[in-house]
């Protein structure tokens, strides 16, 4: 059973309207919950964003019966809250369980601290706040924002302008992303030889410790070049890389040999095996690349390098930024108008600001009014 939110309001809990906030607070919490207190105030306002949900969220299951689930009013505080402060949901779960106010603006009590949010309860819930949802929910809250500067018979005037969002990950060379291939691609190995009884790799720790040294060598050599005459260490440098890069095939070849092995003996695990194929390939890549640019002395083009395994689409990005001669991330870019409000967003892939800013003003106008021109 799904309901928009509880009418029944229970001894000691606080309606929306009348939750305190700490004007003179300087964290984002406060401020994200005031803008939702003031989507619930707003009469219209509400409605519109409530039947929006009930017809979007699981619109072919019946919301009436089953068990009691998350209120949609709970759902959409929790995926703006997730979403404005770029929170995974481990800090979400801390929040709605822990947040004084936070709990009460979910309708919670004083008398009600026994009830807590499961993890899995909360990522299955606000996953249904799709992109597609949130978008049309973007443009209720603009409209709104609109009516309330009564501005909105005006022209609007948009801006747009791209930034990077930076993904985690370490700082990209050949020879690390080669040592995350390998770790992945041993460890996890490793542990399938364990689950099918296999001793295979039984010392993978020990193989890992010594791949990773002579990583490290093969790194100093390169930072000790003023330190002796440069032709010594160009034939140290080639030297610690080929070493390096001699291990990494004598531990694929290994891999490939007992994959052949677990594949007889778990024909079922197709997956596993896939997941660590991939982390093959992509040493290889590192290999062929690490031999074509210290052995041979090429230059690899951009578009062939890979600056992350676990989160590929990451980008070089070079805005120019005094201080920042390189970000590590994904460009996205927004439109807003000149009052502030996100109007269309973009994640820009391979993409320049320039090859999207007219088809970014020609998705943006679609939903707007006829009195509205931008």
């Amino acid at each position: 059973m799904r309901v928009v939110q509880n009418t029944q309001m229970e001894l000691g809990e606080i309606d929306v309207s009348q939750i305190k906030f700490d004007l003179r607070s300087r964290d984002d919490i406060p401020k994200i919950l005031r803008g939702l207190q003031h989507l619930y105030m707003n009469e219209e306002l509400r409605q519109s964003v409530f039947a929006l949900l009930e017809s979007e969220i699981a619109p072919k299951v019946d919301k009436s019966t089953g068990r009691p689930g998350m209120t949609l009013w709970s759902i959409l505080v929790c995926g703006v809250l997730r979403l404005d402060l770029n929170a995974d949901y481990g800090r979400l779960h801390e929040l709605v369980n822990q947040h004084k106010t936070l709990r009460e603006m979910l309708g919670h009590h004083l008398y009600d601290e026994d009830k807590k949010y499961v993890y899995q309860t909360l990522v299955e819930n606000v996953n249904l706040l799709t992109p597609e949802l949130l978008d049309k929910i973007n443009q209720i809250i603009v409209a709104g924002g609109h009516a309330l500067l009564k501005k909105g018979e005006g022209v609007l005037r948009g801006r747009c302008d791209s930034f990077v969002v930076e993904t985690d990950v370490h700082f990209p060379t050949d020879i690390n992303l080669l040592w995350d291939a390998l770790r992945k691609a041993i460890t996890l190995t490793a542990h399938w030889c364990e689950r099918q009884q296999l001793s295979d790799w039984r010392q993978y720790s020990y193989n890992l410790r010594q791949l990773k040294r002579l990583m490290r060598s093969a790194q100093n050599k390169k930072r000790s070049v003023a330190k002796a005459r440069q032709d010594k260490i160009d034939a140290q440098v080639t030297q610690a890389h080929q070493a390096y890069i001699d291990q990494a095939r004598s531990h694929l070849d290994k891999i490939q040999t007992t994959l052949t092995k677990l594949a007889a003996i778990a024909s079922t695990e197709l997956l596993q095996k896939i997941e660590i194929e991939g982390y093959i390939k992509h040493a290889e890549r590192q290999i062929d690349q690490i031999e074509r640019r210290v052995i041979k002395g090429e230059v690899i083009p951009h578009e062939e390098k890979v600056f992350s395994l676990f989160e590929p689409h990451t980008e070089w990005i070079s805005k120019g930024k005094a201080g920042v001669p390189v970000e590590l991330g994904v460009k996205v870019c927004i439109l807003e108008d000149q009052h502030q409000f996100i109007l269309h967003h973009h994640v820009m892939e391979k993409q320049t600001d320039d090859q999207i800013a007219v088809s970014m003003i020609a998705e943006a106008k679609k939903p707007l009014s006829q009195t509205q021109r931008l």
